[in-house]
Formats: structure tokens, C-alpha cells, sequence
């Protein structure tokens, strides 16, 4: 039977004291959120190890799937890395890459991110302590994922459209894109290129179309349909029945959604 222990505090010498009694020759941390330590970290023989969601040292942080789709990256992966007491500085003993698909969400990359770390995992224990060394990190090249703030999820029509399909889909399931219509917000879900082009008197925000495939809105540049929507208190729905219940027809116009 394994035990089970679940700290409320890092510094009090609490876990410290039920690590060494475990004679650990590894630890493995998965998603946990929170620097460790350097009493923790020296308690294994060989150290602790994180599995870490990008391929380091691209987004090094708390948000590094969700800033990855943001970002309109078109690959990500695993790193298996030997911790220190530097946020995801350490060094990585294996990498695995894998697409990010156009039409992904951070929530849909997260469950397929879980399984391909687990696997690497795996195939890295295998080995231990055997393995390969592990290889410094090019500190030059570091990016920086920080966690998800709410407000981040308010939507800027003045970008470009592909910087807006990619900010629903990085959005997606927390804290969900957003933009403000005749007072109340409205949430965002599967934002794709429209096939419609944007007229020289259509602004930013503007509502040029309301077909099946959803409400279409000129960006900065460019138009994107968006497929289902959310009012505050009601169902997420088709973007089609949303506009019809809402008055969302062409010609209206999406505020900056910045109300609370």
C-alpha cells in the first residue's frame, strides 16, 4: 500500500520528514503548481524530476499549454527535466513532440498532452537509472507561460483573425473568450477562418453575417465565424440560435467586452 500524504505547507519540515523516511531514489512531480524547496529537492538520490508540458525551454511556467495555443504554435510537447530550484530551468533528459491540430483547444491539447507525458514517463523509468544525461537548457531561448488571469479572456476584435481563432481556442475551458453585446457578455466557443471577406466599411467587431456554420465578425483583419455561444445565465448553443434569440443580425456590432 502506498501512503497517501497531502501537505498544506512546503516550509515546516512536515514533508521533509515523511520523504526521508522513504529511503526515495526519485521524485516525480506532475503538474503541481508550486516551486519545491531545496531541502525537497535534495532528499532523493538522483532528484527530483518534473514532467512538463511544452518542449523547454518554450514556456517555461504555470500555463504552458494554454499560452503555447495562444500563441498559434503548430507543435508542443513533453520534456522530462532533472528540477532545480529555477522555474523550469533545469536540465531535460528527453524530449517528445507532438502537432497541435488548427481546430485544438488548450482543454483538448491538455488530455492528449496527459497521456503522451505519462508515456514518456514510462518509457524514461524503464531506463532509470540508466538513462541518458540530461542536457542543459539554451536559457536564451526561454519563453514564459503565466498562469491564466480571468480578464485575459476578453476578446480584441482589432487583432487579426488568426490571432482571434487562436485566442478562443487557447481560452478554452478557462476562462473562456468573451466579448460584451448591448450590455451583457457573451462567451465564445470553435472560432475558425471565415470564407467570407471583409469589407472596406466593416469594422472591427462588426457583425457581417449569420449563416449554419455560425455568427461571422470582421477583425482587424479578416473574418471569423464563431460557432456556438453562451449568454450569462443561459445554455451554450449554436452561435445560429444564439443570434436569433439576441438580435445578433448584420450590421449590429460586438462592444470590446470589458464589463465585468
Amino acid at each position: 500500500m502506498l501512503p497517501i500524504v497531502q501537505p498544506t505547507k512546503l516550509r515546516d519540515g512536515t514533508l521533509v520528514s515523511v520523504l526521508t523516511e522513504q529511503l526515495l531514489d526519485v521524485i516525480v512531480v506532475v503538474a503541481y503548481g508550486r516551486i519545491l524547496p531545496a531541502d525537497v529537492l535534495a532528499i532523493p538520490r538522483h532528484g527530483c524530476i518534473n514532467v512538463h508540458a511544452s518542449l523547454l525551454p518554450l514556456w517555461r511556467g504555470a500555463a504552458p499549454i494554454q499560452r503555447a495555443v495562444l500563441a498559434g504554435d503548430r507543435d508542443t510537447g513533453i520534456s522530462i527535466m532533472q528540477m532545480e530550484q529555477g522555474l523550469d530551468t533545469g536540465p531535460v533528459f528527453i524530449k517528445t513532440s507532438t502537432p497541435i491540430e488548427a481546430s485544438e483547444t488548450a482543454g483538448g491539447l491538455a488530455t492528449s498532452l496527459a497521456a503522451l507525458g505519462a508515456a514518456t514517463l514510462a518509457r524514461w523509468l524503464d531506463e532509470f537509472p540508466n538513462v541518458a544525461p540530461a542536457i542543459p537548457q539554451d536559457h536564451h531561448l526561454a519563453t514564459y507561460a503565466p498562469r491564466l488571469e480571468k480578464h485575459e479572456g476578453r476578446t480584441d476584435w482589432s487583432n487579426a483573425a488568426p490571432t482571434i481563432v487562436d485566442h478562443v481556442r487557447g481560452m478554452d475551458p478557462w476562462p473562456v473568450a468573451y466579448t460584451g453585446f448591448r450590455g451583457i457578455r457573451v462567451r465564445m466557443f470553435h472560432a475558425q477562418h471565415s470564407g467570407l471577406a471583409r469589407s472596406d466599411a466593416s469594422k472591427p467587431g462588426d457583425i457581417v453575417h449569420v449563416d449554419a456554420l455560425g455568427v461571422h465578425v470582421a477583425c482587424g483583419e479578416g473574418v471569423v465565424v464563431i460557432a456556438e455561444m453562451q449568454g450569462e445565465g443561459s445554455k451554450r448553443m449554436a452561435a445560429r440560435a444564439f443570434a436569433s434569440g439576441h438580435g445578433l443580425t448584420p450590421g449590429a456590432r460586438f462592444d470590446d467586452g470589458s464589463q465585468s
